[in-house]
């Protein structure tokens, strides 16, 4: 997937039937794929895993327009796992069934909180509506932080 061996997968997994049996347990295996990847937190793991997500909706022949929501999507989960987690690696879940595409980012960092430091005016232009974006695009978008990382999971509709 990349020559830089520093991003080079740590795991990588497509088309594994019953990995969300859980998530939406009323749908066949046959009717579900997923594809994860797990690579390094660092700013060029962001194309990294827009590429692969990417490649993984044209394998999986996902209808018009879904290709640039999802690198948006994509973009800005690992984005911000990267730029807020301080954790060493992120890992990227997707999961469809027959509706719903499902992107789902996790990191094992703990947040770094901008609490206590007032944003500069500047910063406003340029920052902080990632998830406004990534709502845009999703049907719904679920945020997780504990202790032990962030699980964000964001759907976008397969649907015309």
């Amino acid at each position: 997937m990349s020559a830089i061996p520093h991003l080079s997968p740590a795991a990588l997994v497509e088309d594994r039937a019953g990995v969300h049996s859980m998530h939406r347990p009323d749908l066949p295996c046959a009717e579900r794929r997923t594809a994860g990847c797990l690579t390094a937190a660092t700013a060029a793991s962001v194309p990294v895993l827009r590429r692969f997500a990417r490649g993984v909706a044209a394998r999986w022949s996902l209808p018009t327009g879904v290709d640039e929501a999802l690198g948006l999507v994509v973009s800005e989960l690992v984005g911000n796992a990267v730029r807020h987690s301080g954790g060493p690696d992120v890992a990227l879940l997707l999961s469809a069934d027959l509706s719903t595409l499902a992107v789902e980012v996790k990191d094992n960092g703990r947040w770094r909180s901008r609490a206590g430091r007032p944003r500069r005016e500047d910063e406003l232009v340029c920052g902080g509506r990632g998830l406004e974006i990534v709502e845009a695009y999703a049907l719904c978008c679920i945020v997780r932080a504990r202790r032990d990382g962030t699980h964000v999971i964001a759907e976008i509709s397969l649907r015309n």
